[in-house]
């Protein structure tokens, strides 16, 4: 009876420092604490010092004076312009040249990623060879030897190289035909976009139709004469309103057209090529990810090899690019902010230079990490959207 009654009591429960649940609540409160202190401890320390200095603090400097000019600049302003507006001007120039950046070293990476699975011998060396090159290169030494090497060896103005459609280059830049919008250019705008609409709407129904038939249209064709003919058509029934302003030579200089200067062409060139090098791998990889079956199959139907590679290798080997992919957009973007090594102003130049001369270091930096992390966080959201399109649907 006695030993029945034992087994009939209830199993004590565990110490309450031994309770799991317990014990990893504490920790995380802990933790938390912990970070909160650390946190605290900064902020005070910072306001100490600050107060010590005699700085205030705060981003009421962006409203004062400027007095500095700035070199490329996509929206106007002077010396007597603002801070705020001197950042901006540097959050463009940034924008400008990540993403002609990003475009470029698509365009190249692909190639060269086609091209080192080329049966070509001689292609396929020499795209292994430039890989090999600007991938063990320092970013920083491509832009010296585009800005240094390159561009500062080329003539001067008066001896300019001449390059088609009224275009020159020299040492202070590339100079190309400037274009004058008169009355009436609004109807080209509109025409461009109506083209583009319409050019993505006959992409869509095609390839619903190959989807349901198998027959193939040409997409590329069509998409180019809207794109290329809408505009031209508008172009003239608007009385041809568009005209050009070609650069001239002069005695010591160029005038008129639209200048390029050696410090962004030096900045988007070395960009462009040393990422292309990252981005060739990961196509090249991509391409070799899939299966050999798919290219024998494709092949058996009849297909032609350039067939095959757009139509069935290159957009199941997209599953396999688009996420390394972005990783190498977000590099190229942070990248460029090594551009303040030739005077290029980009965001950390401009932002530098408004820092030298307020001394609001803080608010200054923190400028910098909340542009460059936003840039990051968009770039990275359009390319899981890209992704997730790519994405195989299981049924």
């Amino acid at each position: 009876m006695a030993s029945q009654e034992i087994l009939r009591e209830e199993p004590s429960r565990a110490s309450f420092v031994n309770d799991p649940k317990v014990r990893s609540i504490f920790f995380q409160v802990l933790v938390v604490v912990l970070l909160g202190a650390g946190v605290w401890w900064i902020v005070q320390n910072t306001v100490d010092n600050l107060a010590r200095l005699h700085i205030a603090s705060g981003f009421g400097f962006l409203r004062g004076r400027a007095g500095f000019d700035i070199s490329d600049t996509a929206i106007a302003y002077s010396s007597d312009s603002t801070y705020g507006r001197a950042i901006v001007v540097g959050f463009i120039n940034t924008l400008i040249v990540a993403g002609a950046g990003i475009v470029t070293a698509t365009l190249i990476g692909f190639i060269l990623g086609i091209g080192r699975l080329s049966r070509n011998w001689l292609i396929r060396k020499i795209c292994m060879v430039y890989v090999e090159i600007f991938r063990n290169i320092p970013p920083l030494l491509v832009i010296f030897f585009w800005y240094s090497g390159v561009l500062a060896v080329l003539p001067i103005p008066r001896e300019s190289i001449n390059l088609p459609f009224g275009s020159f280059l020299n040492q202070r830049g590339f100079y190309f035909p400037r274009a004058v919008w008169g009355d009436g250019s609004w109807l080209i705008f509109v025409a461009l976009l109506v083209g583009i609409a319409m050019a993505w709407f006959v992409a869509r129904k095609a390839r619903q139709r190959q989807m349901a038939t198998g027959q193939q249209f040409p997409v590329f064709w069509t998409s180019l004469a809207l794109i290329v003919g809408l505009p031209l058509l508008a172009y003239a029934l608007s009385g041809f309103p568009l005209t050009f302003d070609f650069p001239k030579q002069s005695t010591f200089n160029l005038t008129g057209g639209f200048q390029v200067k050696p410090e962004f062409l030096s900045l988007y060139l070395a960009l462009s090529c040393y990422t292309a090098a990252f981005i060739a791998e990961i196509v090249r990889a991509g391409i070799v990810g899939v299966s050999k079956g798919q290219t024998e199959a494709a092949g058996a139907l009849g297909l032609r090899p350039g067939s095959i590679l757009r139509l069935v290798v290159v957009p199941q080997a997209m599953r396999i690019i688009i996420p390394p992919l972005t990783s190498q957009y977000l590099n190229l973007t942070k990248n460029s902010s090594l551009a303040i090594a030739i005077g290029y102003p980009d965001l950390t130049a401009t932002a530098g230079t408004v820092l030298n001369q307020t001394g609001q270091a803080i608010e200054c930096v923190l400028i910098m990490m909340v542009v460059y992390l936003v840039l990051s966080l968009l770039t990275s959201a359009v390319m899981n959207v890209v992704n997730a399109r790519m994405a195989l649907v299981e049924r």
